[in-house]
């Protein structure tokens, strides 16, 4: 007879809450079964495709990925595990940045000045003020109070497994990558290759946008010009009018650029 478990078994054996479990089934990942009352019931099958889910989370594959992985196991995992590498890449060097932080943080108290939690907190929060109140100035002008407001609900859709950081760290990645390989025919293969995976990148922001938000960042796109230099969304302008005229090339062919 075939072994069957219910959620909190499969929590407990996974280490993975209810509520991951239960978005994991939402973003089709995991498909269990319902019992008579209706209770999810997993089998052996489920529970060795989340330890799956959780080894290559464990590396920093997005969930997407994963998805891609987990329903191709035949599929070539060499541009995959490079794209990933290029991420960690980027990920560490913005640990590099932290260390070097606390290095020096270190080196006062070593010197005798004294630190308390507070202060160490002021330190850490100054290291990502400028960034971040470079964004909110740039938001606050583009955005009213309602539409942050709307974003911010919506982006909880994300669920509690989306790291904003390693995704920033992609999106810095793939306009490293076009920037370099600009100049570029917008209507060539290569450039059709970097318009699916921006599309691609694009996916988790799509899933949960309204088409409010979708027209106010095409707008805040749009009117970089006036922003441009004052933050920084992981490309420049001119990876931006690339991948625009991309994808209008590819649509002039007959092709869905999110295809």
């Amino acid at each position: 007879m075939t072994t069957m478990f219910d959620i909190a078994e499969i929590a407990r054996a996974t280490g993975l809450s209810s509520r991951a479990l239960r978005f994991y089934e939402a973003r089709g990942l995991i498909r269990p079964l319902r019992s008579e009352g209706g209770r999810r019931i997993f089998g052996a099958g489920e529970l060795e495709r989340l330890h799956a889910i959780v080894a290559l989370k464990r590396a920093g594959f997005t969930l997407a990925s994963i998805g891609r992985m987990l329903d191709r196991p035949s599929a070539a995992l060499g541009p995959m595990i490079a794209a990933q590498a290029r991420v960690v890449e980027a990920e560490r060097a913005t640990l590099a940045e932290t260390a070097a932080l606390l290095r020096s943080i270190q080196s006062r108290i070593d010197a005798g000045e004294r630190i308390d939690v507070a202060t160490l907190c002021s330190l850490i929060r100054q290291g990502n003020a400028m960034t971040t109140a470079q964004w909110k100035s740039v938001v606050d002008r583009h955005f009213s109070e309602e539409e942050q407001a709307h974003w911010a609900e919506r982006m909880e859709g994300l669920g509690p497994d989306f790291d904003q950081d390693a995704y920033q760290a992609q999106w810095a990645d793939l306009g490293q990558r076009i920037a370099a390989a600009l100049p570029m025919e917008p209507d060539s293969e290569a450039a059709r290759g970097f318009v699916r995976e921006w599309q691609a990148l694009l996916a988790p922001f799509h899933a949960v946008a309204s088409p409010e938000m979708r027209a106010g960042a095409a707008r805040l796109h749009q009117n970089r010009a006036e922003w441009d230099g004052q933050a920084d969304p992981g490309f420049s302008s001119e990876v931006w009018q690339f991948i625009q005229a991309a994808g209008a090339a590819m649509k002039a062919r007959g092709e869905v650029p999110g295809a």
